[in-house]
């Protein structure tokens, strides 16, 4: 019985050292310099952390596999490995990159065209060599950067 709660409680941390600064950070949800601090702790720990949960549920998986009666037990505790397993590999994943992505065939417009912005809307401003360009924050908020030339000089704007 002990096995099965070690096993289960090393699932639950692997998965949650994963997901949890996925579900810390994300597009439109506000965020303290606390809140990115400890999403960004538990990524970088993650890798080695969902590594030993892995080996060590293996292990436990090996040594329960024999006493383990019926086949719901044996799905059960191979369940368990397989999200050590999948959090060892998400973990090594960029998945913030997943999550802001830049636009891959950003099309521009006039401000007089730029229906979808608001005038109460933010923007970062931009003026090259007497070129000006607005890009709406809303929409840098979800893809974090646009690339773009501006004045014949070549800039990622990012917010």
């Amino acid at each position: 019985m002990r096995k099965w709660i070690f096993l289960t409680l090393i699932s639950v941390v692997a998965f949650a050292s994963v997901f949890v600064p996925a579900w810390l950070i994300q597009p439109f949800k506000p965020q303290t310099s606390e809140i990115v601090k400890y999403a960004f702790l538990l990524r970088r720990w993650s890798p080695e952390v969902t590594l030993f949960f892995s080996a060590i549920a293996i292990l436990l998986l090996t040594l329960m596999w024999q006493r383990l009666a019926r086949w719901w037990q044996k799905v059960g505790a191979t369940i368990l490995v397989i999200v050590c397993l999948f959090s060892a590999w998400f973990a090594r994943q960029n998945h913030f990159e997943w999550m802001f992505r830049p636009l891959p065939n950003a099309s521009y417009t006039s401000a007089t065209n730029a229906d979808f912005v608001a005038d109460s809307d933010m923007v970062l401003a931009v003026k090259i060599n007497g070129e000006e360009v607005a890009y709406p924050v809303l929409f840098l908020a979800y893809h974090h950067l646009v690339h773009d030339v501006v004045g014949a000089k070549p800039l990622i704007a990012t917010y």
